[in-house]
This record gives C-alpha cells, sequence and structure tokens, in this order.
C-alpha cells in the first residue's frame, strides 16, 4: 500500500550490548533504564509523536523481556514482534521484520540510539527523490568513533569511511533509515548479513541511496560513557 506519511517502523531491538555487559546484564540495551524508565519507551514516544501507528521490534538476545514489558501495544502504538532464532546480523533482521510490514515505506532505527529529526522532513525528501533508500545523518564535529558519510549536491551518497579511518567534522550515519520494501527485490541477498557492509557499503554506487542532514539532539547508549550521559540529558528531554 502506499504511503505519503510514515506509518510503519522497524526497531532492531536484537542487540547484545557487549560494552554496557558489566552496567546493565540483565535486560536487552533498548531496555537499558534511563532514569527507572526503559530507553526503548523513549523511543516509543517519539514515534507516536511521529504519528507512527505501529512498530515491529526484531528482537533477539532475552527478546522474552522485552515482550513482557510491553506486550502489543504501548499507548496509541500497535506491537508486533520479528524475533530471531540465531543472530541474523543487522540485515537479517530488517530483512526479516519486513515480514509483517504493510506499507511501501517504512522507517528502521536502532534500537540504542536516540535521534530526533523531523520524521515528515526525511519522508517528504524520500519520496521527492523517489528513494528505495534515504539515510538520517547527523552532522558530527568528530567523525571517527562512527565512520563518515559523503553526499554529492543532489543528496546522493557517493561513499562511506569506516570507523577510525578518518578524523575530523563531518557527516555520520544517524542509524535512521527510511526503506522502501522494493529495496530487497532488487539485490540477492542471503539470510544472515549486515546492512552496513552488504547493503549500503555495497550497493550505494549501483542503486541511488540518499543521505539527508540533521543537526538535532543524537545520543546512541552504546558506549558507558553514553549510557551515563543519557541519565543525565533525559531529566531535560519532552517524555
Amino acid at each position: 500500500m502506499k504511503n505519503k506519511r510514515i506509518t510503519e517502523a522497524i526497531i532492531l531491538a536484537g542487540g547484545f550490548g557487549t560494552r554496557l555487559k558489566h552496567i546493565v546484564s540483565d535486560v536487552p540495551k533498548p531496555m537499558a533504564p534511563i532514569n527507572g524508565i526503559p530507553f526503548l519507551s523513549f523511543l516509543f514516544h517519539k514515534l507516536i509523536a511521529a504519528g507512527i501507528e505501529h512498530v515491529i521490534l526484531s528482537t533477539g538476545y532475552l527478546h522474552e523481556v522485552i515482550e513482557s514489558c510491553y506486550g502489543n501495544v504501548f499507548e496509541t502504538l500497535r506491537i508486533s514482534y520479528s524475533t530471531e532464532e540465531e543472530p541474523l546480523g543487522t540485515g537479517g533482521a530488517i530483512l526479516l521484520g519486513m515480514s509483517k510490514v504493510c506499507m511501501d515505506n517504512v522507517l528502521v532505527l536502532n534500537g540504542d540510539t536516540l535521534f530526533e529529526i523531523d520524521f515528515a522532513k526525511l519522508m517528504d525528501y524520500h519520496l521527492q527523490k523517489g528513494s528505495l533508500l534515504t539515510i538520517a545523518l547527523r552532522e558530527e564535529n568528530e567523525v571517527s568513533r562512527y565512520g563518515s558519510v559523503l553526499v554529492d549536491d543532489e543528496g546522493k551518497i557517493t561513499s562511506f569511511a569506516e570507523k577510525n579511518k578518518v578524523h575530523g567534522k563531518g557527516l555520520i550515519n544517524g542509524g535512521i533509515y527510511l526503506i522502501n520494501t522494493k529495496l530487497f527485490l532488487k539485490i540477492s541477498l542471503p539470510t544472515k548479513f549486515s546492512f552496513e557492509k552488504d547493503v549500503l557499503e555495497k550497493f550505494y554506487d549501483q542503486i541511488n541511496f540518499y543521505g539527508l542532514a540533521f543537526n538535532s539532539y543524537f545520543i546512541d547508549i552504546g558506549i558507558p560513557e553514553d549510557y551515563a550521559r543519557a541519565q543525565r540529558e533525559f531529566l531535560q528531554l519532552k517524555y
């Protein structure tokens, strides 16, 4: 079904959270508590505010913790689950989640990252470009931790640089994608694969992928320093 606004999202919530293991060991990383509230709840509230009606949680490690907490509804948000029986990589997890998507375009987010972008603006841009894949990019003063993304004057992605290979100011992958479901019909992929390595970096020069930059609030709780920062900064966020 064609959609001119985003109503569905896939959240990648199956990570092990290895770097947070000594701080949060009994829940999946997206369930890490921020001042007593699971990180995932903050993402849900942002999606509801953006008009998302259906979210597919791509789960794996300790999936039962997430399911017992949220069930099939969170306020106005309908929740479905796409559970990996074994780790499938980020790409395999997205592909599995796609089986529960009803619309042509779906938002995909990392379950350990909050990036406060204008989702409607991303969708308008995505449709304007006729894009199969549009990435929300983040302007950073130091890109070495994340790697960088280059775009041309039309917003088309022209290259990806790996972590620690480039330094200084630039654009990073903000971990939010708008994907047209036809993308996976155009490329042949295994069951297990990395979305970043096996799709983004492999096909950007064969298929027009686009990027749109935002300079809004961004945090990735995947490392202890930023998990601690979230405890302070989320007190200021509108929940």
